[in-house]
């Protein structure tokens, strides 16, 4: 099952929900649910043919799990449809006479240094 086609019931992006916390079992995971055991291990089963989910046989019980490297191909597309920050040539060309300024401004502070002045009280030491 492609991972798009999973995540587009309601019940299933619950389960993905619930197991971020953690591996759980199919009991578990039917407790807070209204719907049966059978119905939630259905929709179990296609999180793990879509990749974005795995499951473990620990004896008679069965353990899911998030997959998280399965959720690449959905954060791919929401990576693709976030609108991008973009920047004028003016915001750009503010930032270059700051870096200039500061930059020539720090020269002359190293080529002359602040002297004492005439009318400040000496150090004694």
């Amino acid at each position: 099952m492609d991972p798009f086609s999973a995540v587009s019931d309601p019940v299933r992006r619950e389960l993905l929900r619930s197991l971020l916390a953690g591996p759980a079992r199919v009991v578990d995971l039917a407790a807070s649910r209204s719907i049966s055991r059978p119905a939630v291990s259905r929709h179990l089963r296609l999180l793990v043919e879509a990749g974005l989910a795995t499951v473990e046989d620990r004896g008679r019980e069965r353990h899911y799990a998030l997959a998280p490297d399965g959720l690449a191909p959905l954060q791919g597309l929401i990576d693709d449809l976030r609108p991008r920050v973009r920047l004028d040539e003016g915001v750009l060309d503010a930032l270059d006479l700051e870096v200039r300024r500061t930059v020539r401004d720090h020269r002359a502070e190293l080529a002359d240094p602040p002297r004492a002045r005439p009318d400040a009280p000496e150090e004694t030491a």
